[in-house]
C-alpha cells in the first residue's frame, strides 16, 4: 500500500512536474508551434503620457492581435540628478500600464489605475504582474473579446519594460526573471544601460533586452555604445533554479530581441545627411548608419539581424512637429545641432524567428518617434503521450 502511494506520487510529478530532463526524455514527443509577437520602443523623452495618449495606433489594435506585446519605453521619467538615483517610479509605470492594458483590452484606464493603487499600495515592487489571479478586475476566459493580463513589468530610472500575454497562454508562462545593468554616470548608474526579461514559453526560452545607450554624435562616442552593449552581454544574469536548467546570460537563450533607444548615428556631414533625409534617400543614408556597420562588421553585434528600415529616421523632432530639430532655426538663434539618425532600433539573435512588419508609429508627444516590429516566433511544445506512462518505471 506504502509503496502505491508512493509510486503513484511519483508519477503524478513526473507528468505535472516540467522539468527540462522530461522535456528532452525520449519517451516524450515535441511539436513546434508558431506564435506572434508584437514589440515596440520608444524614448517618451521625459514626459508623462496624457490620459487621451491613442496607444491603439501604436499597438496596432485595429489589426489582428498578437499573442504577445513586448513593450519598452527609454526617458519615462527625467533624466535629471534627482530621478537618476530613485530606480522606480511606480506612478509613472502604471499610467502607462493602464493606457496599454485599456487599449489591448478596450477597457478603462483610469479604473485600471484605481484597481492597480488599492493593490499595490505605497510599496514598491521590483517586478510585479499587473493584474492577479482571482482579482475583481480580471476578465473572465469566457469572455468573447481577446484579454490580455502583463506577466512582467520593470523600471530603473527612465527605461521600463512591460510584456503582455493572451489570457490562455499564461499557464504556459514560467521562469519569469529580470536582470537590470546600469552603464551610465560612473559607470553603473541607471540613466543609461537595459533591463532585460526572461521568460519561458513551454519549452522555449526567451530574452528581451530593452536598452538606452549612450548618447552623441561627435567621435568616440559610438565607442562608448558598444562599450555599454558590451557591458549589457556581460553583466546581464538572470535566477537560476535548482530543478530547472534555465539560461542565465542573453546569448543563451533559443529566442532573442533587443529593443530601444540604441541611439547610434550617420556618418555623414550634418548638411548632407538633411539632404539624403528631404529627398527619402534610405538607402544611401543606411549605408552610413554606425548600426549597420556594426551588424556588417560583426564585432559588438556579431550574428544579430535587423530587418530591412524603409521609414524616415525616428530622431530628433521639434515638439508636436513633424519637422526635425534645426530644420527651422530662427535667424540668429544659435541651436545645439541633433542630426537626424534611425536611433531606435529593434534587432533579433538566433534561429526560430521570422520578422514580418518592421515600422514606425507617428505619435508626436516626444522629440522621437516609436519603432514596432512584428514576428513569429517558433515554439516548441512537449506532448505528452501515454507511452511515457508506461515507460517511467522501466
Amino acid at each position: 500500500m506504502l509503496f502505491t502511494l508512493a509510486a503513484n506520487k511519483i508519477l503524478e510529478d513526473r507528468l505535472n512536474h516540467e522539468d527540462h530532463s522530461i522535456a528532452d526524455s525520449p519517451t516524450t514527443s515535441a511539436e513546434f508551434q508558431n506564435f506572434t509577437l508584437f514589440v515596440s520602443s520608444w524614448n517618451v523623452g521625459g514626459i508623462a503620457p496624457p490620459a487621451d495618449l491613442d496607444m491603439e495606433d501604436l499597438l496596432q489594435t485595429q489589426n489582428n492581435l498578437a499573442d504577445i506585446y513586448v513593450l519598452g519605453f527609454q526617458e519615462i521619467v527625467p533624466l535629471n540628478a534627482g530621478n537618476i538615483i530613485v530606480q522606480e517610479n511606480t506612478s509613472i509605470s502604471m499610467q502607462w500600464n493602464s493606457l496599454i492594458s485599456a487599449a489591448l483590452n478596450k477597457t478603462d484606464a483610469t479604473m485600471i489605475t484605481l484597481h492597480q493603487k488599492a493593490e499595490l499600495g505605497e510599496s514598491h515592487q521590483k517586478v510585479y504582474p499587473i493584474k492577479r489571479e482571482g482579482s475583481s478586475f480580471t476578465t473572465s476566459t469566457t469572455s468573447s473579446s481577446p484579454h490580455f493580463e502583463c506577466i512582467i513589468s520593470k523600471q530603473m530610472v527612465g527605461i521600463f519594460i512591460t510584456i503582455w500575454a493572451r489570457f490562455p497562454l499564461l499557464p504556459y508562462i514560467r521562469h519569469t526573471s529580470v536582470s537590470s545593468v546600469g552603464c551610465g554616470i560612473f559607470g553603473c548608474l541607471g540613466n543609461k544601460g537595459s533591463v532585460s526579461v526572461r521568460f519561458c514559453l513551454h519549452e522555449t526560452s526567451f530574452c528581451f533586452v530593452c536598452s538606452h545607450l549612450a548618447s552623441g554624435g561627435k567621435e568616440g562616442d559610438k565607442r562608448e555604445r558598444n562599450a555599454n552593449a558590451s557591458q549589457i552581454l556581460s553583466r546581464t544574469r538572470f535566477s537560476s533554479d535548482p530543478f530547472h536548467c534555465l539560461p542565465r546570460k542573453i546569448l543563451q537563450h533559443d529566442r532573442v530581441i533587443w529593443l530601444g533607444d540604441l541611439n547610434y548615428r550617420i556618418y555623414l556631414p550634418e548638411p548632407t545627411t538633411r539632404s539624403l533625409v528631404n529627398d527619402r534617400q534610405w538607402s544611401t543614408l543606411l549605408q552610413n548608419d554606425q548600426l549597420k556597420a556594426e551588424l556588417r562588421e560583426g564585432c559588438t553585434f556579431e550574428g544579430w539581424n535587423e530587418e530591412e528600415i524603409e521609414f524616415a529616421p525616428t530622431y530628433k523632432y521639434n515638439p508636436d512637429s513633424d519637422d526635425y530639430y534645426g530644420c527651422n532655426n530662427q535667424k540668429g538663434k544659435k541651436e545645439k545641432s541633433r542630426t537626424p539618425a534611425w536611433c531606435d532600433r529593434i534587432i533579433w539573435f538566433g534561429k526560430g524567428l521570422k520578422q514580418r512588419l518592421y515600422n514606425r508609429g507617428e505619435c508626436k508627444l516626444s522629440d522621437h518617434r516609436p519603432v514596432r516590429a512584428i514576428f513569429t516566433a517558433e515554439v516548441k511544445i512537449q506532448c505528452q503521450s501515454t507511452e511515457k506512462i508506461f515507460k517511467i518505471f522501466s
